[in-house]
């Protein structure tokens, strides 16, 4: 039978692997539900974060349980199964709660998303702080470092195993079936384990150990509360069977994605590493929604012609033609029109592909059209030059992921990728007959961006605004280039031009433009932000006053905490804020993170561990000094990080790429967090209180930390700021936490 430290051990592993797993499970689906950007990232993850602290503050009360380990054991069975009722109510009850096809505002996510992750998150902290404590002997803080260790390297599993087996192997439903039969599997462990050895002599989280009863058990007579024990055994093993039961009859993705999206009809879903795409069919009208937003429809002939021709018409001899994305809604067909013998069509979810060979055989049966799975700024870095024209047919920039292709960085790529004189077609917002402000300053941007790499920029105020980019001729006499080419359209007329492209028209959008509008950037996308604040405008969300309160939430709590808590949130802030910044490096520098997701993820958490491991054994020759170095070192990291940032932009040979994707940026990663795991086991011997009130107090200051990194760096500082800012502002903040430490006035150990 395994011993109690062992099943300790074994529930914070369980503990980390089920928090990982079920943040990374809900992440995705909340994504979709509030049609998600880093904003709505932000919000989701704070909200994860900040509950979590919230139940491991409360974690204090784990001292005053009179039956720590039946607590424990019990309150896995909830845990284990909370997960799958969530995600049942999120999928089928969604449009009981927000208008059907109507995006959800900001108050409504932070208000939702926080009452949807409450009780999981809640009561994971207050298990995680509960079994903590319960490592540790009554008078020895390095415990409470043992604990972090082994929820550390539950975490290292859960990351590995959701992106290497559960996302290419499992739908939503059955990644979160593996982290609720492993607990309650270690329920069922504990309930025996207490029943053979009940924890009266073994209640040390207060400090004091029970003295254990003066009348010994006679052989095979009951232990003392052993209807509890079979309560628990039974609720454990009722609970295991059943949801066994659930698995093998019920096909919950099936059936909760089409309460979803009912009254259509869903004729194909599926997951893939990007994300979750859904097929609809209504009235004879295929829609496809990726990750919640639909971003592809038939029937929408005005789009596909749009995309396709006023680029087009100012190449009318065009042999070569690079499309990205939209191809199988009629596209890469559409361009084919003009006489074109290659069109490239890239798009970077293989699932998008399939379903439209699936549904839209005819838009990609040409053989002229080569159809390319891949990310599209990595193509387009790689690719051969002598492309007439490149149509960048993506979203707005609404994430930063999206901001990739529309930087003077990309604009630089794709100059390099065209045949002299060649056109760039990309498009952003929508025009009638008023520019707002808001808008006005989206456009300059673009088109300010723009003119960093090309001559001439021309705008078109149709159905979307498109840009036109060259550095040989544009035009508006596209009319006349279709009739004398023959070209065959059927909303993309010479009518629809001739009212598109009134003089007034041209003139107003042309007078919106501030020629002194800031460049975009990958490491400063500013048209992302300046798209959020757009974006914000259909809720009325002010973004100041939730920056600002933001800040004043930030300095209240740091007021009023003590010096080493202070040095934990700052670790905290930094582990977020930072790892928000090189996976943006990562992503601007090599495309879409699908193939080393794993391994970056897997290379954090592993420095996390490692971190926390090599501090545990030396915890007894550390204290406030130890915390005050590590604090330092992290100031130096996050000073260092733009140069290297920097020196990996400029990896050219293909071996320096690769050794720039699979060595250096993990590397990175697991050096981040191997300095923020030193940081927890020194703080809890240089603040030590008690084993509850320390786990709890130091978990707390660690989300809060993590928290508030998480939300201002990926919605706010990044965008605002820039990468360099944010880097600079995080090694202030370790700086200061590190003087506070060093000069504070607690006894050291």
């Amino acid at each position: 039978m395994l011993h109690e430290r062992s099943l300790l051990r074994a529930s914070l592993f369980a503990l980390g692997f089920s928090a990982v797993v079920t943040q990374l499970t809900f992440m995705r689906e909340l994504l979709g539900v509030f049609a998600g950007n880093e904003l709505v990232f932000g919000v989701i993850l704070g909200n994860w974060l900040l509950l979590t602290g919230l139940g491991s503050f409360g974690g204090r009360s784990a001292a005053r349980l009179k039956q720590p380990l039946r607590f424990l054991a019990a309150a896995q069975v909830p845990l284990a199964l909370l997960p799958v009722l969530l995600l049942t109510a999120l999928r089928a009850g969604r449009h009981l709660f927000f208008v059907r096809g109507a995006t959800v505002e900001m108050t409504e996510t932070i208000l939702s998303s926080f009452l949807l992750l409450m009780p999981y998150c809640v009561l994971s902290g207050y298990l995680l702080t509960l079994a903590c404590t319960r490592m540790a002997e009554a008078d020895d803080p390095s415990g409470v470092g043992r604990g972090y260790l082994w929820d550390c390297l539950g975490s290292v599993a859960g990351g590995v195993a959701f992106t290497l087996v559960l996302i290419p192997l499992a739908d939503p439903f059955a990644r979160l079936y593996a982290p609720a039969f492993l607990l309650l599997l270690l329920s069922l462990a504990w309930a025996r384990r207490l029943r053979a050895s009940p924890e009266a002599g073994v209640a040390k989280a207060s400090g004091v150990a029970q003295a254990p009863s003066p009348v010994p058990a006679q052989p095979g007579a009951a232990a003392p509360h052993g209807a509890a024990h079979y309560l628990l055994l039974g609720c454990a093993a009722t609970a295991a069977v059943g949801l066994a039961i659930l698995v093998l009859a019920v096909d919950l993705d099936e059936w909760t994605t089409r309460r979803e999206f009912a009254p259509q009809a869903v004729v194909f879903h599926g997951d893939s590493p990007y994300g979750r795409l859904v097929v609809t069919e209504s009235a004879g009208q295929y829609t496809f929604f990726q990750n919640g937003v639909p971003f592809l429809s038939t029937g929408d002939l005005l789009a596909v012609e749009e995309a396709a021709h006023y680029a087009l018409c100012q190449r009318r001899e065009a042999k070569r033609v690079l499309l990205l994305s939209g191809g199988v809604s009629g596209t890469a067909k559409e361009v084919l029109k003009w006489g074109v013998a290659d069109v490239d069509y890239v798009e970077l979810d293989p699932l998008v592909l399939a379903a439209g060979r699936r549904f839209f055989p005819e838009s990609l049966d040409d053989p002229r059209i080569h159809v390319h799975a891949a990310d599209g700024r990595a193509f387009v870095k790689r690719a051969e030059p002598g492309y007439d024209a490149i149509l960048v047919n993506v979203p707005s920039p609404t994430t930063s992921q999206l901001n990739r292709y529309y930087t003077r960085e990309f604009f630089a790529e794709a100059k390099r990728a065209l045949a002299p004189g060649g056109v760039l077609a990309v498009s952003l917002g929508r025009y009638e007959n008023y520019v707002p402000p808001e808008l006005a300053r989206l456009f300059s941007v673009l088109d300010r961006t723009l003119k960093t790499s090309f001559a001439r920029v021309l705008l078109i105020p149709g159905g979307r605004t498109y840009f036109l980019a060259s550095d040989g001729e544009v035009t508006l006499e596209m009319a006349e280039r279709l009739e004398e080419r023959h070209v065959e359209t059927l909303a993309f007329n010479k009518y629809y031009l001739r009212e598109t492209l009134r003089p007034g028209r041209m003139e107003n959008l042309e007078s919106a433009l501030d020629p002194r509008a800031p460049v975009n950037a990958d490491f400063n996308p500013v048209l992302y932000y300046f798209h959020l604040l757009y974006w914000g405008l259909q809720f009325g969300t002010r973004f100041g006053l939730l920056a600002g309160g933001l800040c004043l939430l930030t300095v209240v709590f740091l007021w009023r905490i003590r010096a080493v808590p202070f040095a934990i949130f700052s670790a905290g802030f930094s582990a977020s804020g930072l790892e928000v910044v090189l996976f943006l490096g990562f992503q601007v520098l090599h495309g879409s993170l699908y193939y080393q997701l794993g391994l970056l993820t897997a290379a954090f958490m592993v420095g996390l561990a490692l971190g926390s491991w090599l501090m545990v054994r030396r915890a007894a020759r550390g204290g406030r000094r130890g915390l005050a170095w590590v604090m330092d070192a992290l100031a130096l990291f996050a000073l260092l990080v733009p140069a290297a940032l920097l020196g990996l932009s400029r990896a050219e040979a293909p071996w320096a790429t690769a050794l720039s994707a699979y060595v250096a940026f993990p590397l990175l990663l697991l050096v981040l967090a191997a300095l923020v795991g030193l940081a927890f086991p020194l703080a809890a011997r240089a603040d030590f209180e008690g084993l509850a009130a320390t786990a709890a107090r130091l978990y707390w200051a660690d989300f809060g930390g993590a928290c508030l990194g998480a939300l201002l760096v990926s919605a706010y500082l990044i965008p605002v700021a820039g990468v360099s800012a944010v880097c600079l502002l995080t090694a202030a903040l370790n700086l200061l936490a590190a003087a506070v430490v060093w000069f504070s006035r607690q006894k050291a150990p």
